[in-house]
């Protein structure tokens, strides 16, 4: 390749580059900009084509002009997670990275700006690419963006998983971007955090996924996790609130739905026997809804405690035709009981953890009762028990449709499990009709109730000599990750870490992260000054 035509491919490396998903459209409704991860070749990018095919048969279907653009920038390689490095690190490849960051932005700010005034934004940004949204941001009128969708972002924010015992592992005071992160000790990312995380404008439009155990944004250590984006469907899981997004932003009707898994739950004590035909045939309605549009259903009954009577199923998701369903609701009799409670959490625990639920799908579990419930339950069952498991599936959502005195009852059991009570029996279609309205999105947070031991890292000492930065310190970590500006220079062992090669033309950030049993201790950040000769630079937090 020639000198000149080298220079021609830098120059026209760094011009946006639109793929049109709907003809040649100039001025789109709706242009959806994807930054990609570090070493993801633009036009090529795996995740990049997962975001699109998550969306644009929904776009399609929708009947709107759209577009999908992989954002033109570097976005280079980083792959020294796993390299152990000794005492003396060279810090010279952190400013690439900080260089292909700052192209991404400066490419992505005309994007939005352009000369299309209706046409309204998406953007979304794996890893590196997640850092770009970050910085631009703030410089992004927010009236031109209709949803912003971080995934397995280094430079995460989320106060409410701070300490040991933070308020997410309570499910409380969860961050309104909070998409999905089910690791409820999340804090900030592997390159500190973006703070607000969330800036002026922005609110009710960006939401941010962090995969489970991944290395950038989770209290963990997990590589694989970290590229597991698209196997774990987590595009298409944000694909849903994404339409949803941009079908509210447009004045459209939503007509999008995931597939559900509807499990049925009905009490067939003797209290129900002038009750039972009614619910029979609003089961049947909503079987039929469900079936119609591509779901499962599955059908249970329940008694008392005291009965010598287990969850009895009549049909599974695998099984249940509207048929099957309809000839199995009849054959339920009512009999039974005592007290006015009945053993709904160990048959609800017992048909969650036996029925199949696919992943994606709407669960929903529909309670059909006159009475609550005991707790604890059957062999110890208590409410906590069936609210974790629900939570762990998906969740299963909680419909409960009862009377009226009984229904606050079941109100903490619904709210926990985002479904809802219901009391007005000449209304029961109204049931259908909510459930049927749902699309599912998967948890924002798994909640724990154990607290995780404190890794701790302690700065002892640091001093500078030009381009030379020594720092010594002590830690409870078994390794410590060395991260320079946005950059991952490797691992280390020693007790003292010396960085050479620094640009003595700007301030830099250094900060180490212990490391222990695949987990992630609090960070320490040391801020070094440009270096003026001299002046000792001491400084650090």
């Amino acid at each position: 390749m020639t000198k000149k035509l080298l220079i021609l491919v830098l120059i026209l490396g760094t011009i946006p580059i639109r793929l049109p998903s709907v003809g040649a459209i100039e001025c789109p409704d709706v242009e959806l900009v994807f930054a990609r991860g570090s070493g993801e070749a633009q036009n090529e990018s795996a995740s990049f084509k997962a975001f699109q095919e998550s969306l644009a048969p929904k776009l399609s279907r929708a009947k709107i002009s759209y577009r999908f653009t992989d954002l033109s920038y570097p976005a280079i390689a980083v792959d020294n997670f796993g390299v152990l490095v000794g005492a003396f690190i060279s810090g010279g490849e952190a400013y690439s990275l900080g260089s292909s960051i700052n192209t991404g932005v400066e490419n992505l700010l005309p994007l939005v700006s352009s000369s299309c005034k209706n046409t309204k934004f998406v953007l979304a940004g794996y890893s590196q690419g997640a850092i770009v949204l970050d910085k631009a941001l703030p410089k992004i009128n927010p009236e031109k963006i209709i949803y912003v969708a971080t995934f397995g972002d280094p430079k995460l924010y989320l106060p409410e998983g701070e300490g040991l015992f933070p308020a997410a592992c309570q499910n409380k005071n969860l961050s309104s971007y909070r998409a999905y992160v089910p690791d409820c000790h999340a804090f900030e990312g592997i390159l500190g955090s973006i703070r607000p995380y969330e800036p002026g404008g922005y609110s009710g439009k960006i939401g941010t996924w962090c995969n489970k155990k991944d290395i950038m944004c989770s209290s963990h250590f997990s590589i694989t996790d970290h590229t597991s984006y698209i196997s774990e469907s987590l595009y298409v899981d944000a694909s849903k609130i994404i339409f949803d997004k941009i079908t509210s932003s447009l004045g459209l009707k939503n007509t999008e739905t995931s597939p559900h898994d509807t499990a049925i739950l009905i009490d067939s004590t003797g209290s129900m026997e002038f009750l039972i035909e009614k619910y029979k045939t609003e089961a049947i309605r909503l079987a039929k809804e469900t079936l119609n549009s591509d779901g499962r259903v599955a059908l249970y009954d329940y008694r008392d405690l005291a009965d010598p009577y287990l969850p009895q199923a009549y049909c599974s998701f695998e099984t249940c035709t509207l048929e099957s369903f309809t000839r199995a609701i009849d054959q339920i009799k009512t009999d039974g009981g005592g007290d006015m409670p009945e053993s709904l959490l160990s048959a609800a625990f017992a048909v969650m953890k036996e029925l199949n639920w696919q992943f994606g799908a709407t669960k929903s579990l529909v309670v059909l009762t006159d009475s609550g419930f005991h707790q604890p339950d059957r062999d110890g069952t208590g409410f906590i028990d069936v609210v974790n498991l629900s939570r762990k599936i998906d969740p299963v959502n909680f419909y409960v449709i009862t009377e009226s005195e009984t229904a606050p009852e079941f109100e903490a059991l619904a709210r926990e499990t985002d479904g809802a009570v219901y009391t007005n029996l000449d209304e029961l279609s109204l049931v259908t009709e909510h459930i049927m309205a749902r699309y599912d999105s998967l948890p924002r947070v798994e909640p724990e109730e154990t607290a995780t031991g404190d890794i701790s890292l302690k700065i002892l000492e640091t001093s500078q000599n030009e381009a030379t930065f020594t720092v010594k310190f002590e830690t409870s970590a078994d390794e410590v990750l060395v991260v320079l500006n946005d950059a991952i220079l490797g691992l280390a062992k020693e007790k003292e870490i010396t960085l050479n090669n620094l640009n003595l033309n700007t301030d830099n950030t250094l900060r180490l992260v212990p490391i222990k049993n695949d987990k992630k201790g609090t960070s320490a950040t040391l801020e070094i000054s440009r270096f003026v000769p001299g002046v000792p630079n001491t400084g650090g937090h």
